[in-house]
């Protein structure tokens, strides 16, 4: 197979040659057509994330066809399109995983940050964490749901009711969870860096109903708001925009520093919240739900061998909705 190979953080990825991977106990191998480009992967790259298994092959937006099975992972046959997402294994023993927690396994591993993700030809996943898609989606526009869509949803889900949403910072995820609360009848109140005309027009696109800087006040109180700009100073600007009882969502696996702000800015029993990535169940409702919305995913395509490239217009916030590698 070939695979772009993250050798030591802050260096670019390796086009490089490797052996086919074998499917394990559990396991399915996976002829990958399409991988979603993640901020998480960034975070990966540039060192955010600390525990990486090197050398990784990242990528965890997998979309493809099974093509073998491993011992006693008979649920989808080859052939079977199937996604794998960012959680890739948990112990299933844990006081968490058996009340439904998994995504809060402390042994849990991650795919394109523990296990070999999607930036390549081949993959390995583990059977449990893989996932029958929608029909209506071609392989590339399938991609962003299997994260974008997946931690969107959970954090949508962590928002509660909240007629009146912000969003703030319009990638990947926000131009999916738009779509998902616009036809759950909300009002979305989006959220940019100052002067990004292009992703306020993007977010009027998908029914927002008001846009603006993120360091302006909406017009008129929020009921919760979601942060999946990975920047702490955000979070203080968030809880000043919800009303009393409102809740600020964090939705991003890093995040700079929070700085210090004024208590009364949290009393009025407003709550800041993490979403922490993800669980089958997850999985199961977002991918049933986003062809009844209809979710449609927005994507930029390119060659596998352009990832280094990729990676450097998400840094630079150059990409309207989610980048997609094909192998």
């Amino acid at each position: 197979m070939r695979a772009m190979v993250l050798q030591r953080p802050n260096t670019p990825l390796i086009d490089m040659p490797a052996a086919d991977p074998v499917p394990g106990p559990g396991q399915v191998l996976i002829a990958v057509s399409a991988c979603g480009v993640c901020r998480t992967d960034l975070h990966v790259v540039d060192g955010e994330l600390t525990s990486p298994k090197l050398p990784i092959v990242p990528g965890h937006e997998i979309v493809g066809r099974i093509l073998a099975c491993g011992p006693g992972a008979d649920r989808f046959a080859p052939g079977a399109r199937v996604g794998v997402p960012w959680l890739g294994w948990t112990c299933g023993q844990c006081d968490l995983c058996r009340a439904g927690r998994e995504n809060l396994c402390d042994a849990a591993r991650f795919t394109g940050y523990q296990i070999d993700g999607g930036y390549a030809d081949r993959a390995v996943a583990d059977v449990r964490y893989v996932f029958a898609l929608p029909e209506g989606y071609d392989d590339v526009e399938a991609a962003p749901l299997l994260c974008a869509g997946l931690i969107g949803y959970r954090a949508l889900v962590k928002a509660g009711d909240a007629p009146r949403l912000g969003i703030y910072g319009f990638g990947a995820a926000a131009h999916i969870v738009a779509q998902v609360a616009a036809w759950q009848g909300r009002r979305i109140f989006a959220f940019t860096r100052a002067g990004d005309d292009t992703a306020q027009a993007f977010a009027r696109e998908l029914g927002a109903a008001w846009t603006g800087a993120s360091e302006t006040a909406p017009p008129e109180p929020l009921d919760a708001a979601i942060l999946f700009a990975p920047a702490g100073h955000l979070v203080p600007l968030a809880l000043r925009a919800v009303r009393k009882g409102g809740r600020v969502v964090c939705a991003g696996i890093h995040m700079s520093d929070i700085p210090s702000f004024p208590y009364d800015i949290l009393w009025g029993e407003r709550e800041i919240v993490s979403v922490a990535n993800l669980t089958r169940g997850d999985a199961e409702a977002f991918l049933a739900l986003a062809p009844k919305v209809p979710v449609r995913t927005t994507v930029e395509r390119y060659p596998l061998a352009q990832a280094n490239a990729v990676l450097d217009r998400l840094r630079r916030g150059d990409v309207r909705g989610a980048a997609v590698l094909v192998p």
